[in-house]
């Protein structure tokens, strides 16, 4: 094989690989994470896991990306291991696939008639040009993407054509055809599968490599069947490389995924080799073409699947074995499950960082509700567990912020666009809640270790500005976890007479103070207190304006305060004197602090 040739076959398998992920991308990025969310929801038994997992990687033409969206998946807690088996099953023989849709680039040019017009030549040639006036012309971003799909389904059959040409002169060459029959041994050939697969990792451009050879007529039956066992073994190492960091369930789903195909090639090789080694098969002998090679693909990897779909409980028993379980002191934060694998996946990661700020969300009302009983009734483990909650917060904050960043980066949707907008524009308002328990719970620390006592007025109107801060932290907390945008236009009503309230009890405070009621020392801290309530309630009322207003696609927050505080009408009224009639400073019965915001 001379030099020009080595060199063409190298620039195949380039355009080839080229093709095939620029088709594969396109087909994600016009699905909109469509398939992911599928492949997650609907992936509840091995059979419809297999199903799936078969739909999924056919479209997106790689069994390795599926393996790897998978351990992604369970990484991150959202799947189970048992879950996740029957789709690594489906993914298996979705990649056989490829092998068929490569038959196309072998329908020859030397024929005539209609059949001419299917050529290999033709049809590169108006795929490629509707794919590139599309990318150039279209305006909208799906048919773009849709001229990706074209660009790369033509790029990887002009690629497997260049392959085809590039090794068609070896049909006349004694030695390759030599070297060829070695592989017949078993162990060879499988051994052979899989070193081609590792090093260019993909099994479909191996099985392509394998179908470009065949064109010099050279590939038996015999030859054939072990390095396809092979492949399916070599096809392992990016899932395997990939589960490298990952927690104990990531690193049992990758092996799955090894398994499959490993004790695929050790039944039915063993099965094949001693009926051989019985009845000597004539057809062992069977010169393959890319046809035949294709249909030997696909039946091993169904014929593997068959067998070994009643085993899954077996297979999950097996991978919880060789990876042992270790005792953890707690389970980890929903933060700490953000799988950077799934950030190619946005549907899936965004739907993450919306449970781990959820989770957030929930640690920054209990904290708050901390700081309320320690205000109360003070104690120093409390004070020290709020402490400790708050990093936790902090730690949110600086997880999901990165990671939020990262998916900015890549192409979403106008919905997802808006999704993370919220969440970047929510983010710190949740931690800074957070933080300000934690300036109350300094106060609450003042006030216990100076014996200081407010006065039963005093006591009176801040339970009434507590139980409305209790108030407006739960509807907006619940309005943003459940998206209720009915429940968010509540905040801004409420937010305006938490000042108002925190207005007038300070008017009141300097005459309690002045009248000798209240010391000057106190008068500082009860300030203290109204400052850091104050700004809670400001806080509820930024996260529920980034809701309405990125809702709206726009995001002006003085815009709309200022439109809600000089019209004062309808709604917003209602609300308001709503709100005036529970949060009254004249009651005489206390309304109490909530034992829990």
């Amino acid at each position: 094989m001379s030099v020009s040739n080595i060199l063409s076959l190298l620039t195949g398998i380039a355009l080839f690989l080229f093709g095939m992920s620029l088709m594969g991308e396109g087909i994600k990025n016009v699905a909109g994470g469509k398939l992911e969310s599928v492949l997650w929801k609907v992936s509840g038994t091995p059979a419809k896991g297999v199903l799936m997992g078969t739909v999924v990687t056919s479209i997106i033409q790689s069994s390795s990306a599926t393996t790897i969206m998978m351990v992604g998946f369970v990484n991150a807690g959202i799947m189970q291991v048992f879950q996740a088996i029957g789709v690594i099953m489906g993914a298996n023989i979705g990649t056989s696939i490829t092998g068929w849709i490569l038959c196309l680039s072998y329908i020859g040019s030397d024929t005539s008639g209609l059949v001419q017009l299917f050529s290999t030549a033709t049809l590169t040639a108006v795929v490629a040009l509707i794919g590139i006036a599309l990318r150039m012309f279209g305006k909208r971003t799906a048919s773009k993407h849709v001229g990706d799909i074209m660009l790369g389904f033509a790029i990887l059959l002009f690629g497997m054509s260049v392959m085809s040409s590039s090794v068609a002169p070896l049909k006349q060459n004694e030695a390759f055809i030599s070297l060829l029959t070695r592989f017949s041994n078993p162990f060879l050939g499988i051994i052979v599968g899989i070193v081609v697969t590792v090093i260019i990792q993909s099994n479909s451009a191996a099985v392509g490599i394998l179908q470009a050879l065949s064109v010099t007529g050279a590939i038996r039956l015999s030859v054939a069947f072990p390095i396809i066992l092979g492949m399916g073994i070599g096809a392992a190492a990016p899932v395997l490389l990939s589960a490298i960091g990952v927690n104990k369930n990531g690193k049992r789903t990758a092996l799955i995924y090894l398994f499959n195909d490993l004790f695929g090639a050790i039944i039915w090789g063993s099965v094949f080799y001693i009926a051989d080694a019985f009845f000597r098969f004539d057809f062992v002998n069977l010169t393959m073409g890319p046809v035949t090679i294709a249909i030997l693909n696909s039946a091993f990897r169904i014929a593997t699947v068959a067998v070994l779909m009643p085993c899954v409980p077996l297979l999950e028993k097996l991978v919880f074995l060789l990876i042992k379980a270790t005792d953890a002191k707690h389970a980890p934060d929903l933060v700490d499950r953000l799988d950077e694998r799934l950030v190619e996946h946005p549907a899936i990661a965004i739907a993450q960082c919306r449970e781990a700020l959820n989770d957030m969300a929930y640690k920054a009302k209990q904290n708050i509700s901390r700081a309320f009983e320690l205000i109360y009734n003070y104690s120093e483990s409390g004070y020290l567990e709020l402490q400790e909650k708050e990093k936790e917060v902090d730690h949110y904050e600086d997880k999901l912020g990165t990671y939020l960043v990262k998916l900015t980066g890549k192409e979403l949707t106008r919905v997802q666009t808006q999704e993370i907008s919220k969440f970047l524009h929510t983010i710190s308002d949740f931690e800074r809640i957070s933080d300000h328990s934690v300036n109350l719970s300094e106060v609450a620390k003042e006030i216990f270790e100076k014996k200081s006592e407010f006065s039963g007025e005093a006591k009176r109107e801040l339970r009434v500005i507590e139980a409305a801060i209790a108030e407006i932290v739960s509807i907006s907390f619940e309005a943003f976890t459940n998206n209720d945008m009915d429940l968010a236009y509540h905040v801004e009503p409420l937010g305006q007479l938490i000042g108002v309230l925190c207005d007038e009890v300070k008017l009141h405070h300097i005459n309690r103070v002045q009248s000798g009621a209240c010391t000057l020392n106190l008068g500082f801290i009860f300030n203290d207190l109204l400052t850091n309530y104050e700004r809670v309630s400001d806080h509820c009322s930024n996260i529920a304006v980034a809701m309405i207003e990125l809702q709206s696609d726009s995001f002006d927050t003085h815009e709309y305060l200022n439109s809600v505080k000089s019209l004062r009408t309808g709604v917003f009224n209602q609300y308001f004197d709503e709100y005036r009639k529970r949060f009254n400073l004249d009651q005489e019965k206390q309304p109490g602090v909530p034992p829990g915001v």
